[in-house]
């Protein structure tokens, strides 16, 4: 069997790896026959022995997935987390144009994953993301009431750890994610899934920094997106984004 992690960095201490999009990180009530998942695969990479999931990455997000090889490790990332002292960054592909560059400051609901809490009242946290328009393009197409549709490409950096908060975020400001099932725009993400062939959505972990939780020197993951999430891109002219990681 093919591992679809792809080994980003490795120590005594961390696990760090690409995860592709359509993986579930863990067993979740949500997909309860799924049978595939990334711990098991990056416990594979570490000769069968445990290891810590220390955040969340949403199944159809791809990109940087952390593990802690042990329990101390885990403990450690995961306090620094929780106060704000791990830096992440995303790439997404978003309907619209946005402006160059802003904050969104909008306190989210909290999702249950259980499903028979959807009726009951959950409370509401604060919730800060920033964003960064990197390209804009326009394509000849009419798939709303306009004869032209547009997109962005965005970095986006979330100051809180709300569950899908980057989504929620660029609904809230109607950007909303290309390939967002829940939160996006089901015309756009239909032309998408028809051109190309598949339909993902359009967000990646590209980017992680912290500090070491053994030896405290500072430790930062870059990574481009998959390959799937490179061809859409491919409707923006001139933009590359190797070049934007070289930077």
């Amino acid at each position: 069997m093919v591992n679809p992690l792809s080994v980003l960095y490795r120590d005594d201490y961390l696990l760090i790896v690409h995860k592709p999009a359509g993986l579930l990180v863990h067993r979740s009530p949500i997909d309860k026959h799924e049978t595939e998942f990334a711990l098991q695969y990056a416990r594979a990479l570490n000769d069968g022995q445990h290891v810590y999931p220390v955040h969340r990455l949403d199944r159809p997000t791809s990109g940087i997935l952390v593990f802690a090889r042990d329990s101390d490790t885990a403990r450690t990332l995961g306090m620094a987390m929780m106060a704000g002292e791990v830096a992440k960054t995303y790439l997404a592909m978003v309907r619209g144009w946005p402006p160059e560059h802003g904050e969104i400051d909008y306190p989210l609901r909290e999702e249950p994953e259980d499903r028979r809490l959807k009726g009951v009242e959950q409370p509401v946290r604060d919730a800060v993301s920033h964003y960064r328009t990197l390209a804009t393009t326009e394509i000849p197409v009419e798939i709303e009431k306009y004869p032209t549709s547009r997109y962005a490409v965005v970095e986006l950096c979330p100051k809180t750890g709300r569950k899908h908060q980057l989504r929620r975020h660029m609904k809230h400001i109607n950007h909303p994610i290309i390939g967002d099932a829940n939160h996006g725009r089901g015309r756009h993400n239909r032309y998408f899934a028809e051109r190309f062939g598949q339909g993902r959505l359009m967000l990646a972990a590209t980017g992680m920094a912290f500090r070491h939780p053994a030896s405290g020197e500072p430790l930062t993951i870059s990574v481009p997106p998959e390959e799937s999430f490179l061809e859409v891109l491919s409707i923006f002219p001139g933009f590359d984004v190797q070049v934007h990681f070289e930077k």
